[in-house]
């Protein structure tokens, strides 16, 4: 009881999160098990990475849930591949000294892959981005006519990390003719629907599951990883009492798995993300 008493004569908890599904699920679950351990949370929703970044700094946001290949790449300008613990590490080191705390990072991790219709992979017997590199270039040698496509949103296939990087790692000439460029929610379908025969997706998407796409192993570890966070000013932690123990209890629960699922439910089945949020705890025995 003490915690709840110490907690609800805190300042409210100012959380933001961004604009789309994964996040709202996320803001209504923080909300839901912060609430029963007795601390008073005000969401913030639709709030853009960098305005929240600010608003943290300048002392107007408590927490957020973040990405780290976020912070690492968009606000530290870090470009240098590393695993997902180096990656934790190093944002939790710089961002410490700015009074953010990085709590533990949950286990799902929303990066860039590339997928597949589940039955022409595994008919193709294509696992791993490798795999289908090798088979993109059997294809382009011997039957140029019927060259296989590649689904690329149009900001990627731009980038500087993006897709020439890509290509370099994984030794992977592409002709004009094997390139479809369109914005990022379009892949999903064309993959389904054939139109290409692989795209690049985010891995926790709901439409994977919906639209049973088989995600391919990034086996040259290319693409950074986006473990998604507790971010919490240090001042937030010190007057709450328990909040960190709190959120720690919480993360490790979200898995590639569950938000996938969970996206799904919310994208595909047209279901609320606070009910979401809800049968997920509940179903964890965590109200």
């Amino acid at each position: 009881m003490a915690l709840s008493q110490s907690a609800a004569a805190a300042e409210p908890i100012v959380m933001a999160t961004k604009s789309f599904t994964e996040q709202h699920i996320l803001s209504a679950m923080t909300v839901l098990w912060l609430n029963k351990k007795g601390f008073e949370v005000i969401p913030k929703t639709n709030i853009a990475t960098t305005i929240s970044r600010n608003a943290m700094i300048n002392k107007q946001i408590g927490m957020t849930w973040e990405y780290t290949g976020t912070s690492l790449i968009i606000f530290n300008h870090i470009k240098k591949p590393m695993s997902s613990q180096q990656a934790w590490e190093t944002v939790r080191d710089l961002d410490g000294k700015l009074g953010l705390v990085w709590l533990k990072p949950a286990p799902m991790n929303n990066t860039y892959a590339f997928g597949m219709q589940r039955a022409r992979a595994d008919k193709e017997g294509i696992n791993t981005l490798s795999q289908l590199v090798a088979k993109l270039e059997q294809v382009r040698k011997t039957d140029p006519d019927h060259n296989w496509k590649l689904g690329l949103d149009l900001e990627f296939a731009g980038r500087s990390d993006g897709l020439k990087p890509l290509q370099q790692a994984y030794n992977m000439p592409l002709d004009r003719p094997q390139i479809r460029q369109m914005d990022p929610g379009l892949v999903y379908n064309a993959v389904r629907d054939g139109f290409v025969d692989a795209g690049l997706i985010y891995t926790t998407d709901g439409r994977v599951k919906g639209f049973d796409i088989k995600v391919l192993e990034d086996d040259k570890h290319f693409f950074p990883s986006y473990n998604v966070t507790p971010v919490v000013r240090k001042d937030v932690l010190a007057s709450h009492p328990g909040l960190e123990d709190a959120l720690n209890q919480l993360t490790p629960l979200i898995t590639d798995e569950a938000i996938t699922e969970m996206n799904k439910r919310v994208d595909i089945d047209h279901q609320s993300p606070q009910q979401v949020a809800r049968d997920f705890l509940q179903s964890k025995h965590m109200l």
